[in-house]
């Protein structure tokens, strides 16, 4: 059984750049396809990015596409999100998890059955 925990959460000003780490346990990590999800206090659990399992493919929300990426290191058991040009309606508990399905990569979070315990970013002038 996997397990997931996030780091590098904190505060940054409007315009800067975070790269968040997703260390996973257990020797199964690169059986899985991985995502980032975010949520807010009141409001629905989002999805940002996704990659394979092989690192071949990605998918981004449309609200962080062209300013975050999301490469793996399967030989670390990690999984980053780096987001740069930071917005302040980026702030939230942001999140990654491993999906069930390993092909096509899944926004919803349904697809995905472990979870970390989250990490908080917030982006504040």
């Amino acid at each position: 059984q996997v397990q997931l925990v996030e780091s590098g959460g904190g505060l940054e000003q409007p315009g800067g750049s975070l790269r968040l780490s997703c260390a996973a346990s257990g020797r199964t990590f690169s059986s899985y396809a991985m995502g980032w999800f975010r949520q807010v206090p009141g409001k629905d659990r989002e999805f940002v990015a996704a990659i394979s399992r092989n690192a071949g493919t990605t998918s981004y929300a449309d609200s962080v596409k062209g300013r975050s990426t999301i490469p793996r290191d399967n030989a670390k058991n990690t999984v980053y999100l780096q987001m740069n040009s930071l917005k302040p309606e980026d702030t939230s508990v942001y999140y990654c998890a491993s999906s069930l399905i390993s092909w096509p990569l899944c926004s919803g979070g349904a697809c995905y059955h472990i979870w970390g315990q989250g990490t908080q970013v917030s982006v504040s002038s």
